[in-house]
């Protein structure tokens, strides 16, 4: 399915790195549907499951998708919960390379009423580069993100970022100071995300985003084949690029003279291992 086709998610076709051709399994209606996404910790705790599951049935009841990426955990949780009233899948791998793999039955049964999308190719196998890729699909189709619960420098504390990047509500659930499993939610709502306790609080902040239409971008074909999979002079270069003084992003794409995927890509890769750090105003730097 290509950015140009009706059920291709509108706002996902918005972001500048939008895949030019997803693979989808399911009911494509929901892909049009309004959508907000649920992530959070693989290794959940009960009281996190519990809300999560709640949080997901009322959005869904509500009208929403809801999206997440099928891992263990809190992406289990919303998944299940909102099986009758539509929920999708982001794959990091090939639709034939499910992971983890115990979540091919909990996947055909969201295919009856709900959908499945990846950008990769039949048989990839996911690789740990693969899932901070996905993060920003699984944020770029929904209005917003709720994180349930996430400890420091987690995967979903980075598609928190992105989905701020891409201009997405970011919604956090508090938890006790004394979980590191909270210990990442508290400083989103620090820094300024929207304190989460009921679905009402998503609503409310999303309504005003619906009533705007989607105006989709006019895209010029592209003759050169896309670069969007970093390699290691990409690589190289970017992180020459970097030192500890901030950069904005917009400036380390210029100079790096590649894509804004492939620099979003290495950054995403940094942050992962430690080494970046960012500021606001979209600046970014070297530990």
């Amino acid at each position: 399915m290509a950015p140009t086709e009706p059920f291709y998610p509108p706002r996902l076709a918005l972001i500048d790195d939008a895949p030019p051709l997803l693979g989808v399994r399911g009911t494509l209606e929901v892909l049009a549907r309004p959508m907000i996404a649920i992530v959070g910790s693989r290794n959940a705790s009960g009281a996190g499951l519990k809300f999560t599951e709640r949080l997901a049935r009322d959005l869904g009841e509500a009208g929403f998708v809801i999206a997440s990426g099928l891992a263990r955990g809190i992406d289990q949780a919303a998944h299940r919960a909102s099986i009758d009233s539509g929920t999708m899948a982001v794959l990091a791998g090939g639709h034939d390379r499910i992971y983890p793999a115990e979540h091919e039955d909990l996947l055909q049964a969201m295919l009856r009423s709900g959908a499945a999308i990846s950008e990769m190719p039949l048989g990839h196998v996911p690789r740990a580069r693969d899932f901070p890729r996905r993060n920003r699909l699984i944020s770029g189709v929904a209005l917003g993100v709720v994180v349930v619960e996430a400890a420091h420098r987690s995967g979903s504390l980075i598609t928190a970022r992105i989905a701020a990047e891409q201009g997405r509500e970011v919604f956090a659930v508090p938890g006790s100071p004394l979980d590191p499993r909270a210990a990442g939610t508290n400083d989103l709502i620090k820094q300024g995300a929207t304190l989460t306790t009921e679905a009402s609080d998503v609503i409310n902040a999303v309504a005003p985003i619906m009533e705007r239409p989607v105006e989709l971008p006019t895209r010029e074909p592209e003759d050169v084949p896309s670069h969007d999979e970093p390699d290691n002079s990409d690589r190289t270069r970017i992180v020459g690029l970097l030192g500890p003084s901030p950069i904005g992003l917009d400036d380390l794409i210029r100079m790096a003279g590649t894509s804004p995927a492939v620099v979003r890509t290495v950054l995403l890769e940094l942050e992962l291992a430690g080494r970046l750090e960012r500021h606001g105003g979209g600046l970014v730097s070297l530990i």
